[in-house]
């Protein structure tokens, strides 16, 4: 079962930045103990949304940055 996408260009971007960001700050920054790993997590997720073109908090809320 495919899911639609539901992110556009600018969205997809955004979280890319985002996301590269926090993992600068996980691996580089001088973090307490669950930081690096709570912002890698997050990292991880922005990329993979970003990359697959699909948010699932978007899909319960019926919000779409698409252009159609």
């Amino acid at each position: 079962m495919a899911l639609a996408r539901n992110m556009g260009t600018a969205d997809r971007l955004l979280r890319s930045i985002v996301a590269v960001v926090l993992a600068v700050a996980a691996f580089v920054g001088n973090l307490p103990s669950p930081w690096p790993i709570v912002l890698g997590i997050a990292a991880v997720v922005l990329l993979l949304t970003s990359f697959v073109g699909v948010c699932p908090m978007y899909l319960p809320l019926r919000i779409s940055t698409r252009k159609q």
